[in-house]
């Protein structure tokens, strides 16, 4: 959550554990127009747990991404091909949302 907090407002009785995490990464997965079955593929080849975290990741960079739903099936090929971690992502956010704290705080 740290790198990617803005998932957090989209949580009905906050992010507490795993499961609630998964749950709102789900919910947000329609707000930022993602298809059920980009999403579906996405946690099939990636598992729940981390297309989740894509989708925090995704959410936390809407503004700068064209199409989310695109953006999110070219991750799941590079996953289903080897290709994609989801640490360097995580912390590009961890960076970015160091820097946007430094320049709020």
């Amino acid at each position: 959550l740290k790198a990617c907090p803005e998932i957090a407002d989209y949580a009905v009785d906050g992010i507490g554990n795993w499961r609630d995490f998964m749950i709102t990464a789900a919910q947000v997965r329609g707000y930022l127009g993602v298809s059920p079955s980009a999403y579906e593929d996405a946690c099939h080849v990636m598992g729940q747990e981390i297309a989740a975290v894509v989708i925090a990741c995704i959410l936390q960079r809407a503004q700068h991404i064209e199409s989310a739903g695109g953006y999110l099936r070219v991750l799941t090929e590079k996953a289903r091909a080897g290709e994609f971690s989801v640490g360097p992502m995580l912390m590009a956010a961890l960076r970015a949302n160091g820097a946007t704290a430094k320049m709020t705080g």
